[in-house]
């Protein structure tokens, strides 16, 4: 068998020729682009405020079995050792005292098995503890739906600064190419000096809007970095052949705010909380009550008595444990005014939080219905603004339109194009909140718009 061995320089050449050549392959290979699904994804994983929720929800799920432990039988045993000096003194049979002195030690072992029988506060706070781990749950849930919209809202908002300076830029070339046909104009002797400072100006306020937009698309960029934890080269596009513009399904408003009543995560939330506060009510309540335990012990003993400090004891007690409150100085009755008062304030935030709901839904319901008659009247829009470019290049060529009303109409083209882009990226940032909003399947959402995307 012929064995390659790769020693000192001459070995390490080629490998390191190899090396620098697949680097070199790595660094020259277009990055692949960013995707919606792909974003979000990523910010499950990385985004700091979801991986603090998710902690947070495993410390309240652990509320359980610490209230649970109230409840069930409680073990424990002690021991003790002690090295005892007993100086005595006491009269003789003559009537004078004697001293007599002992050094000895004295220990004890104990067993002791404990077993609630009643306890009312304990139960109370078990299904106290059940609701606060359907919150750490719903609240979990509830930003996991609010990552939902702020990674669509970043991604999209990064996508209309990119077109914001695509157009800009668009502006830039026909702004200069109209100031090079007025200033060739003006040498031949049929334009004017106005038309050059006109194009002049536009030229210049398109410079400074470039530099806005570059600003813009630097920001939007890093706000969706921030939340994927990683840079960002490119995004895919929006795909506008394959971009749907459906109304919510089910049609009725009524029906998405029912659901965003049963489902959503906030309205769980407050729920949660809600049963909480009544079961602080019931545990505030059970401190008028007693409370009964099961007790077995069984112990040892060994010179527990200075009388006989040779003595060795076994003992082994089976009973029960009584305790009723008599009097606390009104403790006990102002915890339960203050529970009360404490359940009124969740009860109305609640209600407050599902009307304010109901509004949110109507809004981004109104913003997906009117979003596709907006997208649908600017496309429209943006064919004529298209067409009254192409109509008064044709009259300025003819000699019926000045160069400012081409400037013009290139300028009422890109604002209807910027108008545009805005309107769809709206209309799909509406369609993530309102599902948000009803507590709908996030990932089936996502996918939903990843698929309008351009692959």
């Amino acid at each position: 068998m012929t064995q390659i061995r790769l020693t000192g320089s001459a070995g390490a050449l080629p490998l390191r020729r190899l090396a620098l050549s697949a680097a070199l392959a790595c660094a020259t290979f277009p990055a692949w682009p960013l995707d919606l699904k792909q974003a979000f994804e990523a910010a499950l994983e990385q985004d700091a405020n979801i991986r603090a929720s998710r902690a947070a929800a495993e410390a309240g799920r652990e509320r359980l079995p610490q209230a649970r432990a109230q409840l069930l039988p409680n073990l424990s045993f002690s021991a003790g050792r002690n090295k005892n000096d007993l100086t005595s003194t006491a009269p003789n049979f003559f009537g004078q005292e004697q001293t007599t002195q002992n050094n000895y030690f004295s220990g004890n072992l104990a067993l002791t098995l404990r077993l609630p029988l009643l306890r009312p506060a304990s139960w109370a706070q078990y299904r106290q503890a059940e609701a606060q781990a359907e919150e750490a749950d719903a609240t979990l849930e509830k930003d996991l739906q609010n990552l939902t919209v702020r990674v669509g809202g970043a991604y999209f908002e990064t996508l209309l600064a990119d077109d914001q300076l695509a157009l800009v830029l668009a502006q830039n070339t026909t702004y200069t190419t109209q100031l090079d046909a007025a200033r060739k104009a003006l040498a031949a002797g049929s334009g004017t000096r106005t038309d050059i400072d006109e194009a002049q100006a536009r030229l210049d306020m398109a410079v400074a809007q470039e530099l806005e937009a570059r600003q813009q698309q630097d920001f939007t960029r890093r706000q969706l970095q921030t939340l994927v934890n990683q840079p960002i080269e490119r995004l895919a596009p929006l795909d506008v052949e394959r971009l749907q513009l459906l109304p919510p399904v089910p049609a009725r408003v009524e029906d998405w705010v029912e659901r965003a009543e049963q489902d959503s995560p906030e309205i769980q939330t407050l729920k949660a909380q809600l049963e909480g506060a009544r079961q602080e009510v019931a545990k505030a309540q059970a401190g008028h009550y007693p409370t009964l335990d099961a007790i077995a012990q069984r112990s040892r003993s060994d010179s527990e008595n200075v009388l006989n400090i040779r003595s060795s004891y076994n003992n082994t007690a089976l009973g029960v444990q009584l305790s009723v409150p008599i009097f606390a100085g009104g403790y006990v009755n102002a915890t339960v005014r203050q529970a009360l008062a404490e359940q009124e304030r969740i009860e109305q935030s609640l209600e407050a939080q599902r009307r304010q709901l109901g509004v949110r839904v109507h809004k981004e319901f109104r913003g997906i219905n009117e979003g596709v008659l907006r997208v649908r009247a600017l496309e429209q829009a943006v064919r004529s603004a298209t067409q009254v470019v192409q109509s008064t290049r044709k009259s300025f060529a003819a000699g019926s339109r000045t160069q400012l009303d081409i400037l013009n109409a290139e300028q009422q083209r890109v604002l209807a194009l910027r108008d545009l882009a805005q309107a769809r990226y709206v209309y799909l940032i509406s369609r993530l909140r309102l599902q948000a909003l009803a507590g709908g399947e996030r990932h089936a959402a996502i996918a939903e718009i990843n698929a309008w995307l351009q692959p």
